[in-house]
């Protein structure tokens, strides 16, 4: 074999940022993506960094991808459009995962486009805006994914060998290890993807790749401390509680993928146990349908909690009070009505779905909540909301934010700062470098000096800066 000239490391994307998750591997010239995902914003700005995708991301040979949340997979289909030839390696479970939300996000993205430029027809400045892609390309990009099992290695190079362990974020999310042969050494490369937390219901616990030697971590919560895990039943159902005994209506902002499937457990769990009232849940979106079908498929990823409610009780995404909302029809009919209701709705950053049209409808009015269980990036509607700004804009227009505000973080499925210390201790324990990822700038920051304070050494790269890792 001849001698490696060129092991390059180049950010292209969740530098410094917690979104548009791309890195890429250069072997010589052979190059390898990390990850193809949406920029989540201000609209401009993010609109301009999708629809520019690098041009060396276009030439590269083949994508690894870490699972399927829109900011790591939601440009793959845009990729594949301008030109990407090579294979799109997953676990089994984000490959089935993204038939769904690849295709959902196309939809969304024409539907929308067509709701804006059908409003604005009249405005002679106005310049029609076209999707990133059609569900005709996201269909096309879907032939190229090749799935495979938790743990298994494969060859993707002569020089670089590659496995997918479990990260415990969502599920099918993986951690990658990428095995490369140096001159005569192996240096492990290890892209954490974005990292669960331990003990989170229905999946089993993240796992630190072990002897890495350069370490790509993401840092979304590198100075936070979550509430612990335990709190989860407890601060939903006190913010449906109070919010019952105003008459109102419980808004959840949902990720379609994880999230929505931990709450409908969760107020499976409160429901049986009569710790909160018989109030209909409606479960108002297309995608996470179709995605907890997918949950109901992948057993093999449920944790023992998850698998003994599935023996006791049955179904655990399914219980009396929930109602299943599918056509276009039925959302809006949610609007005319009266009395307490929960209802959940993506997207999770409130920047498109129906739950958009959910929060212009109820978020003026002083007996309704928003329950927020998830990240929100900075510059997003949801962002505004957990912000609580006194008014927030919805499809344009300014509303008053009067509706109560629930921030629960004990939901979040991201590892907080001491669950990050514990994986960076398991996986580079001998590590060269870290370099830290998917994070704001303040939270990189923190997280670089605990580790530093430990020995370690830390990079915190901008967007398009390059390293070699070459001895």
């Amino acid at each position: 074999m001849t001698k490696l000239k060129k092991f390059d490391l180049t950010f292209l994307g969740a530098a410094q940022t917690v979104t548009g998750s791309m890195y890429l591997l250069e072997l010589d010239d052979f190059k390898i993506i990390v990850d193809c995902g949406f920029f989540q914003g201000k609209r401009q700005e993010s609109a301009q960094l999708n629809r520019n995708i690098p041009r060396v991301a276009l030439d590269a040979d083949v994508l690894l991808l870490t699972h399927a949340h829109i900011d790591h997979s939601g440009n793959i289909p845009t990729l594949v459009k301008k030109g990407f030839k090579g294979k799109v390696h997953c676990t089994d479970t984000t490959a089935d995962l993204c038939k769904h939300m690849l295709r959902d996000s196309a939809r969304i993205q024409e539907h929308d486009a067509g709701w804006l430029n059908r409003k604005n027809s009249d405005d002679p400045d106005w310049e029609p805006i076209t999707p990133l892609y059609t569900e005709d390309d996201a269909v096309a990009a879907l032939e190229h994914f090749v799935p495979h099992p938790y743990n298994d290695t494969f060859d993707i190079h002569p020089r670089a060998r590659v496995q997918f362990v479990d990260a415990g974020h969502v599920l099918g999310s993986a951690s990658i290890i990428i095995d490369v042969q140096v001159n005569g050494h192996r240096r492990r490369v290890v892209f954490s993807g974005d990292i669960g937390r331990r003990n989170l219901p229905i999946l089993r616990d993240p796992v630190p790749p072990k002897h890495a030697d350069y370490v790509i971590m993401e840092t979304t919560y590198g100075n936070r401390l979550h509430a612990p895990v335990t709190q989860m039943h407890d601060q939903l159902a006190a913010a449906i509680e109070e919010t019952y005994k105003r008459g109102g209506k419980v808004i959840i902002p949902s990720f379609a993928l994880e999230r929505t499937q931990e709450i409908v457990f969760a107020l499976n769990e409160l429901r049986r146990s009569g710790r909160i009232k018989p109030i209909p849940v409606y479960l108002d979106s297309p995608l996470a349908i179709n995605l907890t079908e997918v949950f109901r498929k992948h057993h093999e990823c449920y944790d023992a909690e998850a698998i003994a409610f599935d023996l006791a009780h049955g179904d655990p995404f399914g219980f009396d009070m929930l109602k299943v909302v599918e056509s276009a029809r039925e959302s809006m009919a949610l609007n005319e009505m009266s009395g307490p209701a929960i209802i959940i709705s993506a997207s999770g950053m409130c920047e498109g779905g129906r739950i958009v049209h959910h929060l212009r409808n109820n978020i003026e009015n002083h007996s309704n909540a928003v329950v927020i269980v998830g990240y929100q990036a900075q510059h997003t509607l949801g962002r505004r909301i957990v912000e609580r700004r006194r008014q927030v804009p919805v499809f344009g227009v300014k509303r008053d934010l009067n509706a109560r505000v629930y921030v629960l973080n004990a939901f979040s499925a991201h590892a907080d700062k001491n669950e990050l210390l514990w994986w960076a201790t398991e996986c580079g324990s001998q590590a060269r470098k870290f370099f830290l990822v998917h994070g704001d700038p303040e939270q990189s920051e923190a997280f670089a000096q605990t580790l530093e304070s430990l020995g370690k050494k830390c990079d915190i790269p901008r967007r398009k800066a390059t390293v070699s890792l070459l001895d």
